[in-house]
């Protein structure tokens, strides 16, 4: 039986945890590049911890330059078996309002500058992500989430944009009204798919802080607003993650939605015919089936 280590992919508020133990920044090596920056590991009532800055401490990064694959990487050689990410949204639904957090269960992807996946040419692949996010790991986010007094919906669908532009006007309406989305974000894409490809458990844990353009009494998004919204959510943020160890456990068992084996069936690539540059590029990610 393996140990439950929970990593944290968000803003660097969420990381200010009282009770982290053995906090410790470190570097990690990745074939696919650096990760967004060092990551904080620990203890957190005796379950591993790590915690990436998606866009690294100061905000360097882009939506569209964030390192998607080394991060995930990354964190698959630390040791992690469940990823949850926090991250800010906008709301396409009046009753999802700011401050309240949407667990998102689905997503459409409407990025198109970023690298999706850790395989290709050498070595094929392809997993389902029907459902992109794990039920047992977005339960444990929702409980701990109202335990800690947040306003949580469950489920949601994310539209995940390039950026790093916010939404026209006339994009608000059709991603509400005709696409029925509920949230819209620039960054779980393509992470989602990359950690389903590296057999990661992975919850979003949406943070509401405006109501994008399409709201008639709104106006355009204010960064300025959101970044007040943002401050109270990071409060939030890391009430609801410092109770994640208590409903994950120490001990690991199997995903009984089976994201810790979606390559079983996925390569395709005959053996022989296999790139083995690609492959030791691989080793973490995919080293289980290879």
């Amino acid at each position: 039986m393996t140990q439950t280590k929970i990593a944290v992919i968000g803003g660097s508020g969420i990381y200010d945890i009282d009770g982290l133990e053995n906090a410790e920044w470190v570097t990690v090596e990745t074939p696919w590049g650096d990760p967004s920056d060092q990551i904080l590991t620990g203890s957190l009532n005796g379950v591993g911890m790590a915690f990436l800055p998606r866009h690294g401490r100061g905000h360097v990064h882009s939506p569209t330059e964030v390192p998607y694959r080394a991060n995930i990487d990354a964190l698959k050689r630390l040791g992690v078996t469940d990823v949850i990410s926090v991250s800010a949204c906008g709301s396409f639904r009046e009753h999802m309002a700011p401050g309240d957090f949407v667990i998102v269960d689905q997503f459409i992807d409407r990025t198109f500058a970023r690298e999706k996946s850790f395989f290709g040419t050498g070595c094929v692949a392809h997993v389902s992500v029907a459902h992109p996010t794990c039920p047992r790991l977005s339960d444990a986010c929702e409980t701990a989430g109202e335990a800690a007094g947040i306003t949580v919906h469950r489920g949601g669908t994310y539209l995940a944009m390039e950026g790093p532009q916010f939404s026209s006007l006339a994009e608000s309406k059709m991603y509400r009204e005709q696409w029925g989305c509920d949230v819209i974000g620039m960054t779980n894409m393509p992470e989602a798919k990359l950690a389903r490809e590296a057999e990661l458990c992975y919850a979003s844990v949406a943070m509401v802080t405006d109501y994008d353009s399409w709201h008639p009494e709104h106006g355009e998004v204010d960064v300025t607003a959101i970044v007040a919204t943002l401050t109270g959510n990071a409060e939030k943020g890391r009430a609801l993650v410092k109770g994640l160890p208590g409903l994950l456990g120490i001990d690991r068992t199997a995903c009984p939605h089976g994201c810790d084996r979606a390559l079983e069936y996925a390569i395709l690539t005959s053996p022989e015919k296999r790139d083995p540059a690609l492959l030791a590029k691989l080793d973490a990610v995919a080293g289980r089936v290879l």
